[in-house]
């Protein structure tokens, strides 16, 4: 990414859409962010940003226009695809899912193509892996598409990946952004004490992209080595003093931990760097040489089986990772 000068950003008025506009925009080797998304009021946002810089070209479109995306790729050498549906509330609309988070994983993949992009980071989530509704097929059938993509990709000059992890804090929707906005006084809602999630940061989120967008070679799934907490001891530590409210999973196949890799994937792994795996594609032919990363073996990865942060631990990650927490500021 640092090294091209053009660069697309579907969802990019989403909240990692955004930190990585913001990243993009501070770097002078970069020429042109192109940012394509469907939420108007936001692009009008992120124009009062950058007012009159020409180097911010804003796109209002959907991933699903195919048609659209050809439009708006022009001649961007990296794409970064963030555009999904993501709430547990959307299991209601199976078929808007199957639309924006597969059908519109196709369009981007294929608009890349047409406008000879080098690469495409597709973001993934931890709902893909042993998913237990609709939106963690769809994005497991994403996942599916952009790796094996590669066999008509590469041939073109563009090469596909994803980047997979959990939970996002401080991103819009987020637990921490929904209890931050519950009156004072009044006690927190947990859905199970028992649960537990993986933690990461939208700085720790950006950093990732740009390590996977260097170190891809086409076909990888990249999943990062994340701390785990219990969802009680998250709330403590932000919060501290406040009183909880079990509310009971909620209902659309939440799960009461994360897992990052499933089993079969522990068998095809890479070491990247200390702190990120690279589960290798199982069917390669565009590949006629090993990848460039040492085979490596892990145990269940699921937020459950990992070491879980203490609530000081966590007040410890929360003042590091998102030092303006406290005051809603989350980047």
């Amino acid at each position: 990414m640092l090294s091209d000068k053009k660069i697309l950003i579907t969802g990019g008025t989403g909240s990692l859409g955004q930190a990585l506009v913001k990243g993009a925009m501070a770097n002078p080797a970069i020429t042109r962010v192109v940012v394509v998304s469907r939420d108007e009021v936001k692009q009008g946002d992120l124009e009062t940003r950058y007012p009159g810089d020409t180097k911010l070209r804003l796109f209002l479109g959907d991933v699903r226009d195919a048609g659209r995306l050809v439009q708006a790729f022009g001649q961007c050498e990296t794409v970064i695809h963030t555009a999904a549906l993501k709430r547990i509330s959307s299991f209601y609309s199976p078929g808007e899912i199957l639309k924006t988070n597969i059908i519109g994983t196709v369009n981007v993949i294929d608009a890349a193509v047409a406008a000879g992009a080098s690469r495409v980071l597709v973001i993934s989530s931890d709902k893909a892996v042993m998913p237990t509704n609709f939106y963690g097929v769809s994005k497991a059938a994403a996942e599916g598409y952009a790796v094996q993509a590669n066999t008509y990709t590469v041939p073109r000059g563009t090469r596909v990946s994803v980047l997979r992890y959990g939970n996002v804090m401080g991103s819009r929707g987020s637990v921490l952004e929904r209890w931050a906005a519950i009156l004072a006084g009044e006690p927190l809602p947990l859905t199970d004490p028992r649960m537990t999630r993986f933690l990461v940061s939208l700085r720790q989120a950006v950093q990732l992209v740009h390590t996977c967008l260097a170190a891809m070679e086409g076909g990888e799934i990249f999943v990062p080595m994340l701390p785990a907490a219990y969802i009680h001891a998250l709330a403590e530590a932000a919060f501290p003093g406040r009183a909880l409210t079990t509310l009971g999973i909620r209902p659309g196949g939440e799960k009461l931990h994360e897992t990052l890799l499933s089993p079969e994937e522990r068998t095809r792994l890479a070491l990247v760097t200390e702190a990120l795996f690279a589960v290798l594609p199982s069917f390669h032919p565009w590949r006629s040489t090993p990848w460039g990363v040492p085979p490596t073996t892990f145990g269940p990865y699921t937020s459950d089986r990992c070491a879980t942060m203490t609530p000081a631990l966590i007040r410890a990650w929360l003042d590091a990772e998102i030092p303006r927490w406290g005051e809603g500021v989350w980047d």
